[in-house]
């Protein structure tokens, strides 16, 4: 049985087609033509004239949403996989913030074994992506002061063992896709290598480091920045820091939090050009105060956290976003004046070819039919995950 989708708009990999079919057998797309075109018996006609579609979204950096974080224990990470059709996400990095090795455990077997069921109408679960123990205290955000250590050196007394932390990245790493450190911090240049030799993703974040510091990571095997601008070094003309390293090093992925908020509009348009969207990840950052009302109660890991213009701590101190992707892809759209076909690069393209995952991301013939719907004001109306429509249900 095929599955024939005549859409008002396309947002294909090289262009915006109107009046398009989108044939779907399977799991896959087979086929984009233009005009509507429909199948024979047994097959399913679907008309979506008024609508959009664009490649379902790739989230690379998500703690929660809907009133779930991944950190709360067995099955948190399947609620949340659960819910994020509802916003266009059809697959994402379950991540953590700063956390004793006993509850990084927990989280990474919930992983796993969501990774595992593979359930229908909810959203891939990819490896997961740590924000690691080993940041620079000084530059952590929301993360826990007293789950960071360096990865070499003397430990403070009371403080988690890095010994004991990387024992249960190695004893689960086939769990993890990313890893967020600071170079700068002591041990964590050799982390770099390590994690790279073992075939993980090695990102840049919460760190102070200058631009030798950046630079010498990257040559390590650091291939992306964790929510570029936010909790590092900042851009200036005499000390470019870690910014300036990721934008002019041409390989380098940086994730971008794409709520207008945590960077403004124009310095994300100042990312976008010297990155171009082949190397942005826009990402949530979202939180468990993600999807819910103004006012609303969360907790991010352990912290308290309030729904408002992003994700707050009880200090009034940004504690992640309250950013759904629906809204990264408006705000890129609306707000950066990206076009649609930029805008689905950046929230589902390039974060798939960040996180290698071959035959997603894009709606062309032979891809795997991942598909978001959008009404006028980009928002979601429907989500297709391999073929079937995981939302509404």
């Amino acid at each position: 049985m095929r599955t024939f989708l005549h859409a008002g708009t396309v947002v294909r990999p090289d262009r915006v087609g109107l009046d398009c079919t989108i044939v779907l057998e399977g799991d896959r797309i087979v086929d984009v033509v233009d005009g509507r075109q429909t199948g024979g018996d047994g097959d399913v006609s679907l008309d979506r004239r008024s609508r959009t579609v664009v490649p379902a979204f790739v989230d690379a950096h998500l703690h929660g949403v809907a009133g779930t974080d991944v950190l709360e224990g067995a099955g948190a990470v399947g609620r949340v996989a659960a819910q994020l059709p509802r916003w266009g996400v059809a697959a994402f990095c379950p991540t953590s913030i700063a956390c004793p090795p006993e509850v990084l455990r927990a989280f990474l077997r919930d992983v796993a074994a969501e990774r595992q069921a593979l359930r229908a109408g909810s959203a891939r679960v990819l490896g997961a992506h740590l924000e690691s123990n080993f940041l620079n205290p000084d530059l952590r955000g929301a993360q826990p002061l007293e789950y960071i250590c360096p990865a070499a050196g003397p430990q403070k007394a009371g403080a988690i063992s890095a010994r004991e932390v990387l024992a249960v990245m190695e004893e689960w790493r086939t769990s993890i896709a990313i890893v967020t450190l600071a170079p700068e911090t002591p041990g964590a240049l050799e982390l770099v290598a390590r994690f790279v030799a073992a075939g993980l993703l090695v990102s840049l974040g919460h760190t102070g480091a200058t631009f030798e510091e950046a630079r010498a990571a990257i040559h390590a095997g650091a291939s992306r920045a964790t929510h570029l601008f936010c909790a590092m070094r900042p851009l200036a003309h005499r000390d470019p820091g870690v910014v300036g390293a990721v934008l002019t090093h041409d390989h380098m992925h940086a994730e971008l939090i794409a709520d207008g908020v945590h960077v403004h509009p124009a310095m994300m348009r100042i990312a976008i050009a010297a990155k171009t969207p082949e190397r942005i990840v826009a990402i949530t950052d979202g939180t468990a105060a993600s999807g819910l009302p103004r006012g609303a109660k969360a907790r991010l890991g352990g912290l308290p956290i309030t729904a408002a213009d992003v994700a707050r701590l009880d200090t009034g101190a940004f504690g992640g976003s309250v950013l759904t992707m629906d809204r990264a892809f408006a705000t890129l759209v609306r707000q950066c004046d990206v076009d649609l076909v930029d805008a689905a690069r950046m929230c589902a393209t390039t974060p798939a070819r960040d996180l290698r995952l071959a035959k997603h991301g894009c709606i062309e013939a032979g891809q795997v039919a991942d598909l978001a719907v959008l009404d006028g004001e980009l928002r979601v109306v429907e989500t297709w995950i391999d073929g079937r429509r995981a939302w509404p249900g």
